[in-house]
């Protein structure tokens, strides 16, 4: 008989030979390096999340008017530090967005009397120049000038 048919072989029985040796666990010095590193690289994810896209402006968007198939406006509220210079993209689009209307928009620095909150938000109306009729007005991105 063979080995492999006969069910008193050891070969036959053993499950080792059957399902392959047992997979060893994790030593306990092995799983806390594991997890201190899963630790150290969820706290510099979270960091760079937080901190790292903080870029010290927020944009909001205020309103859109079409005007014409030529012109569509949009009103934008941003905050950003009183002394500091910001630059916003704003883009118009159509039915099937696609954009057909783009231009960067740029704040200056304010007053503490202007504006809101001691001169950091400020509500600016950009125009664009539209190839086709619009339907809506969209703040894209807005960053600090150096």
């Amino acid at each position: 008989m063979d080995a492999v048919t006969n069910l008193n072989s050891p070969a036959a029985t053993s499950l080792a030979n059957r399902y392959g040796t047992p997979k060893r666990a994790l030593s306990k010095k092995a799983k806390i390096i594991i997890l201190s590193v899963v630790g150290a690289l969820s706290l510099t994810w979270i960091l760079w999340v937080v901190v790292g896209g903080n870029t010290g402006i927020s944009q909001k968007l205020v309103s859109y008017e079409v005007v014409d198939p030529t012109l569509a406006t949009v009103d934008i509220a941003v905050t950003k530090d009183p002394g500091a210079t910001a630059q916003c993209a704003v883009k118009a689009m159509n039915s099937t967005y696609a954009t057909v209307g783009w231009n960067i928009i740029t704040i200056g620095p304010n007053g503490t009397a202007d504006g809101s909150e001691n001169g950091r938000t400020t509500t600016v109306r950009g125009q664009m120049r539209t190839d086709s009729l619009a339907v809506t007005g969209v703040v894209e991105n807005c960053w600090i000038v150096e």
